[in-house]
């Protein structure tokens, strides 16, 4: 790819992601997240369920007491094939209770392809609390579908938005785990297309990351 000045479209994409940092900003949704136009699941989500959620086993249990490092959440290949050009060691974003919430994000722009992945952890008090939590956030951002064998309770959704004739395609899967819950948002954008990655390779690559941070998250209460 040549080498050419960086297109006035990324330096507007950029700045909000910049500000949102510096605020500290740890929110469970992506760090772009405007009203999108919603698109469907691909063939890893198969089952449409907004509300999907594994019944808990004790409503008063606490299986995770504190949030596991998100930037270890996920493995360098992942972070390699996700986010091709980033260090693989991702930048924490500030929290003000890091043993209730933890983000880790990595971004790079490699030639025209841009790419972000978000790796969240938050810590419940309770099953029947991250389960209400699961089924609200759910709930919000309809239009996706459950995705089998993630913790108790897995849900994916991508969506297509357009600033000024660029296309951004992000997909959100969040995960219930006990009292845990685990958010992972990733998108991307082409600045010489300005078309966006397609479902299936935003879909896939989110439960992938998805599939990573819930490994790391059961492995650091067995440790």
């Amino acid at each position: 790819m040549r080498s050419l000045p960086l297109p006035l479209a990324l330096g507007a994409r950029l700045s909000p992601v910049i500000v949102l940092a510096t605020m500290g900003w740890a929110l469970s949704s992506g760090p772009l997240d405007p009203s999108p136009t919603a698109e469907h699941k691909s063939t890893d989500s198969p089952q449409k369920n907004n509300s999907a959620s594994a019944p808990s086993t004790s409503a008063a249990s606490k299986t995770y007491t504190a949030s596991p490092s998100p930037c270890t959440g996920v493995t360098a290949d992942t972070v390699k094939s996700l986010v091709p050009g980033a260090k693989t060691a991702g930048q924490e974003i500030p929290s003000t209770d890091k043993s209730l919430r933890r983000t880790c994000s990595w971004n790079a722009l490699k030639g025209y392809d841009y790419r972000w992945l978000d790796v969240s952890y938050e810590i419940k008090a309770t099953d029947s609390a991250a389960e209400k939590a699961y089924k609200d956030r759910t709930t919000d951002k309809s239009g996706g579908g459950a995705v089998p064998g993630l913790g108790d309770a897995g849900y994916s959704v991508v969506n297509l938005s357009t600033e000024k004739k660029q296309q951004t395609r992000e997909g959100v899967v969040m995960v219930r785990a006990s009292n845990a819950l685990v958010i992972i948002t990733y998108n991307g954008s082409d600045f010489e297309t300005q078309k966006a990655p397609s479902t299936d390779e935003i879909n896939k690559g989110a439960i992938k990351a998805a599939k990573d941070a819930v490994a790391a998250l059961e492995d650091g209460r067995q440790s």
